[in-house]
């Protein structure tokens, strides 16, 4: 366990990239041979308008992500948080921060841009896209990063989360993100027990349904325990799906100027 903590405790960036690219590339090969759909689209075109916003979000953590590791290291220094108060040994402590990072990651600032109107105008974008793959996991709005962000540096002070396992927590998160955006056949009888714990791909698939309520389900991303605790886990046939949004024009969902307009535009009507 200590190599295991030392290797993440001081992963390169190398590396990090590495995991972060890898599965996405890995994810996109396995589409072209395994589809769930069979979109009519150009792959190339469609990758490259949501690679545009993975580059901003890399951009926004080049810039602010210091002040992240910065609280993670006076959390580290001072022995702050549940996990040091707790003393568990290690690998528990590491578990736990895990599933609740995944709380405060991703389903309780996920929960929220569903839940309070000018947040959701952030987070139209990821809904908008009509063709979900492995790149509509990179599709977020500079300034849905900045709702994600701040709910995380919550949730390390609250539970104490070493640099270590933030780094873990990131690298596992981009995995399950890659695995659970990609547009891959997963049959049920291996997707159904896979998300009793985790997120599948086709319980996520749900949350992408162009309409209510399947929208405002499934905010998980690594964990389907905190969906099933409260209570907003749910589970449909991929073929009854529809991906976008019932209030967006279809034909938007690549035209990248107006999708980094749409929070600021009131002729958008929402349901929130």
């Amino acid at each position: 366990m200590d190599k295991f903590t030392a290797y993440w405790s001081h992963i390169s960036s190398g590396d990090r990239i590495l995991i972060l690219m890898g599965g996405m590339i890995f994810f996109w090969l396995l589409e072209g041979y395994y589809p769930l759909f069979r979109f009519s689209f150009k792959r190339w075109k469609h990758a490259g308008v949501n690679l545009i916003f993975l580059g901003t979000t890399l951009a926004l953590n080049l810039i602010f992500g210091l002040v992240t590791i910065k609280v993670c290291l006076f959390v580290e220094a001072h022995q702050f948080g549940l996990l040091y108060w707790l003393g568990l040994p290690t690998i528990w402590s590491w578990l736990i921060g895990m599933l609740f990072m995944d709380f405060f990651g991703q389903y309780l600032p996920h929960w929220l841009m569903h839940h309070i109107k000018f947040m959701w105008k952030f987070h139209m974008v990821h809904h908008s896209d009509t063709k979900v793959d492995v790149t509509t996991g990179t599709r977020h709005h500079p300034g849905e990063w900045l709702f994600r962000e701040t709910s995380t540096i919550i949730g390390i002070l609250l539970i104490g989360v070493p640099v270590g396992l933030y780094f873990l927590y990131r690298s596992c998160a981009a995995l399950f993100t890659h695995f659970n955006h990609a547009n891959i056949r997963v049959p049920p009888a291996i997707d159904r027990p896979i998300s009793w714990i985790f997120v599948s791909p086709n319980m996520h698939k749900a949350h992408h349904h162009y309409q209510r309520p399947l929208t405002d389900t499934n905010y998980s991303n690594i964990f389907s325990l905190w969906d099933r605790l409260f209570g907003t886990f749910a589970y449909e046939d991929p073929r009854n799906l529809r991906y976008g949004l019932d209030v967006l024009d279809d034909t938007t969902d690549e035209k990248v100027g107006y999708q980094f307009k749409i929070p600021f535009d009131s002729s958008i009507k929402t349901d929130y």
